[in-house]
């Protein structure tokens, strides 16, 4: 198990804003060799000139979606820090609304990124795991993943997969000093879900909304292996769970949560998200 960050290599993919960016911040400030990774140059540029006066910090421009990006990737930061100690598969995507009004290559790039990308990195970052001695994975879920939901059914699938990816792989690297787990949030207040607020099922603002700090901070619980799985918010980890295992109750509950949730919908709808 990690008990301590500084000097440790800590890879994160969808850096460059929202939960990623506060992710670097946050290992940032226990003095973490970073390895941030995302798409836009110029985000990801900044986010890292802001943190090398903390630590150091390794910048690759890449689609998660390019198998052999992502093989690169472990290799370049290896070379640059001499050990991988912690991968955080972060990066998202989500185009939303109901699958037959939803493009099929946006549903297999959803696939390609949620799913497909932090499965193919977690399995290639176990050698460079073992050989640094200890180290952990951590995959950023959703509490879609641990309960189906409507206008969202790529996304729930992807991260229901990506949720029961991580607790299988966990046991299976129980005996390696490896550490894997997934971080299931609710609503978080960043540009992923605050910039197409719009767009977003009324029914995902019936549960409180989480900072991205918030997350960050139980990326860090996992990454220590004291849990593993942190819902976000703690009450809505049973009522997912409820809503999973009975999916009558989920169907008699909806009309109340799409009510809350419209209403909460309005008290954010003009905030500026938190980025």
């Amino acid at each position: 198990m990690l008990t301590t960050f500084e000097n440790k290599t800590v890879i994160i993919t969808g850096a460059s804003a929202g939960v990623g960016a506060a992710c670097a911040r946050t290992f940032a400030a226990m003095k973490a060799k970073l390895v941030l990774v995302a798409r836009g140059e110029a985000a990801l540029n900044a986010i890292a000139d802001e943190l090398r006066g903390q630590c150091d910090v390794l910048t690759v421009v890449m689609d998660v979606a390019s198998n052999d990006d992502c093989l690169a990737l472990l290799e370049k930061a290896e070379t640059a820090f001499g050990a991988v100690h912690v991968v955080v598969n972060n990066a998202g995507m989500h185009v939303r609304g109901d699958l037959a009004k939803i493009n099929p290559q946006d549903v297999a790039a959803m696939v390609d990124v949620n799913m497909r990308a932090p499965l193919l990195l977690s399995c290639a970052a176990i050698p460079y795991l073992q050989r640094a001695g200890s180290g952990a994975i951590v995959n950023i879920g959703s509490l879609a993943g641990r309960a189906p939901l409507q206008g969202a059914a790529t996304y729930s699938a992807t991260k229901a997969g990506l949720r029961a990816f991580s607790y299988a792989l966990g046991d299976e690297l129980r005996d390696h000093n490896i550490s894997v787990g997934v971080v299931s949030p609710g609503p978080i207040d960043t540009g992923f879900i605050m910039d197409e607020i719009d767009l977003v099922e009324d029914i995902v603002f019936s549960q409180p909304m989480s900072s991205a700090q918030q997350v960050a901070d139980a990326v860090v619980t996992v990454a220590r292996g004291e849990e593993t799985e942190v819902v976000l918010p703690a009450a809505s980890a049973k009522l997912t769970h409820l809503s999973y295992l009975f999916p009558g109750l989920r169907r008699s509950l909806r009309p109340k949560l799409y009510e809350q949730g419209r209403k909460n919908k309005e008290k954010y709808r003009n905030r500026q998200p938190t980025k």
